[in-house]
């Protein structure tokens, strides 16, 4: 049995609506999880909701509702928000569904029974906001705490945790070992540079059923719930338990060494949540002697003119709406083409439409549409004789792409597919093929420019497939091909047999002058 490509996002709090920040995390792990795919390889993509703790407990109360009802409503916001994007995710986790909650009472009893967690008396200060509690380093110079942490409060109550400074040198040596294991490598140097600077406090992993009932029961203490995080965290082997993992469902000491999913091979997460990935969740599957994940990609904010997004000043770009407007695709394109992993980006109308116009209306969907209308008009829409003028530039493309893809490198990758566009787009002007066809004695050499033109689409519709779906579908639908272009290795030049009648050209994209 193979091991399948095994990709997440974080899970999204349900408290909430999907905004700019949600999409984009979802659109990376689509894009991986399609080029993957497109490399030959099975793939898992797993996405989905987080639905216990306090704030989701409090806002169903404020609405006078059952807390699964509320969670129920939401959810189906979301499910609907994922329909929106068109992922390709193969499941979607709800931490209230019976089998994400046995597994998790199934991990609490066996790591209780190991010795790994502890009771004790916690006093001291609570964000309920974050649902965190907070130390003396927490605070400010002036004695408050950060606004982000909402209303703090003094508390004293039991709980259970769970002893993670036992590993604390441990990780450190793995991920110094495994210089992939957080990407980027800044990213990876931050969470060395916390590990190394600070003593790890143990893990509180419960909440007394007395103040939050809204949560998984721990199995040998019915008085308390499950911390959120540490539930939620547990849905990237929930599901891959429950979709017949090897590994997870063999008996202990009864393992095999084959498996299906587990270890993930890339956890998509934003930058606020590193240390939940990064430090806990490697602790966590140490403690249950499961393997550690190949990789935690770990992506920046979202800012709009250069400011936070608020939905309080009304600085908020509603994805929605401008895939409404836009189209998905173009959406899809101007997040990935503006943004690279790991640092913060800029989202401005002006630098969305900028690029519309320019690199999809007049780039990408310029270069199909003319080419197609000179093949129709020059050649009755039928592909002549093969030539090779532009397969070194496809050629350098598709490598390139390849290689990239295999690196989670994106924003690379569709910079090097548009050099192929630009080139091909430079190609027309310098070959003229309006001068061409007064010219009957220049009738090869025009076939010869038809013939890379055409070629270079479909190969370009192949390349695009895992970034822009729609539009590498259009364009082989133009070319009036059969199949999708969900296989890289049919980039390979000379695709187009001479003889084949092309489709109706139309436009990909067409130009907004808004």
């Amino acid at each position: 049995m193979s091991k399948r490509f095994y990709i997440t996002t974080a899970i999204d709090y349900v408290n909430g609506q999907p905004h700019l920040g949600h999409a984009y995390e979802k659109i990376v792990a689509d894009v991986i999880a399609r080029a993957r795919r497109s490399l030959g390889q099975e793939v898992f993509f797993l996405t989905g909701l987080d639905e216990h703790g306090q704030k989701v407990q409090q806002a169903a109360l404020a609405e006078k509702k059952n807390p699964q009802a509320y969670c129920d409503a939401l959810a189906a916001d979301w499910l609907a928000f994922a329909k929106k994007l068109e992922l390709t995710n193969d499941d979607f986790v709800r931490t209230t569904q019976p089998r994400h909650k046995k597994f998790v009472q199934a991990t609490l009893a066996k790591l209780n029974a190991a010795g790994h967690f502890y009771k004790a008396t916690y006093t001291g200060f609570y964000s309920t906001k974050e649902e965190t509690f907070l130390t003396e380093k927490d605070r400010l110079p002036d004695g408050t705490f950060d606004p982000s942490y909402g209303e703090v409060i003094e508390l004293k109550e039991d709980n259970y945790y769970f002893k993670l400074g036992a590993h604390q040198q441990w990780l450190i040596d793995f991920i110094e070992a495994n210089p992939d294991f957080i990407a980027p490598a800044y990213r990876r140097n931050e969470v060395l540079g916390f590990l190394k600077n600070n003593t790890l406090e143990d893990l509180c992993i419960s909440r007394p059923a007395a103040r939050l009932n809204w949560g998984i029961p721990l199995p040998f203490d019915q008085d308390f719930v499950t911390y959120v995080w540490f539930d939620a965290l547990v849905n990237y082997i929930s599901v891959a338990a429950a979709h017949g993992d090897i590994l997870l469902k063999a008996e202990s000491g009864k393992r095999k060494a084959e498996m299906e999913f587990w270890p993930a091979d890339v956890h998509v997460i934003g930058k606020d949540i590193v240390k939940f990935h990064a430090v806990y969740w490697p602790i966590m599957l140490k403690a249950m002697e499961l393997p550690l994940p190949k990789q935690i990609l770990v992506h920046g904010w979202w800012q709009k003119n250069g400011a936070k997004i608020s939905k309080s000043t009304g600085n908020v770009v509603d994805p929605i709406a401008v895939i409404d407007e836009w189209g998905l695709d173009a959406f899809r394109f101007y997040v990935l083409r503006e943004l690279d992993i790991g640092p913060d980006g800029n989202w401005t109308d002006a630098g969305f439409k900028s690029r519309y116009n320019a690199e999809l209306a007049n780039g990408l969907g310029n270069l199909l549409n003319r080419t197609l209308s000179m093949l129709k008009k020059y050649r009755n829409g039928v592909i002549p004789a093969k030539s090779n003028e532009l397969a070194a530039d496809a050629a350098k493309a598709a490598d390139e792409t390849h290689a990239l893809l295999k690196q989670n490198q994106l924003q690379a990758a569709l910079q090097s597919i548009w050099g192929l566009v630009n080139r091909a787009n430079k190609y027309v002007d310098e070959t003229a093929p309006f001068k061409l066809y007064r010219d009957p004695a220049q009738a090869q050499r025009l076939d010869e420019v038809l013939y890379n033109l055409a070629e270079t689409c479909r190969v370009l519709a192949i390349l695009l497939n895992p970034f822009l779906p729609g539009t590498a579908a259009k364009i082989y639908a133009q070319l009036n091909l059969t199949g999708a272009p969900d296989k890289l290795d049919a980039a390979t030049w000379g695709g187009l047999n001479p003889g084949h009648v092309i489709g109706e050209p139309a436009p990909l994209f067409p130009r907004k002058d808004v």
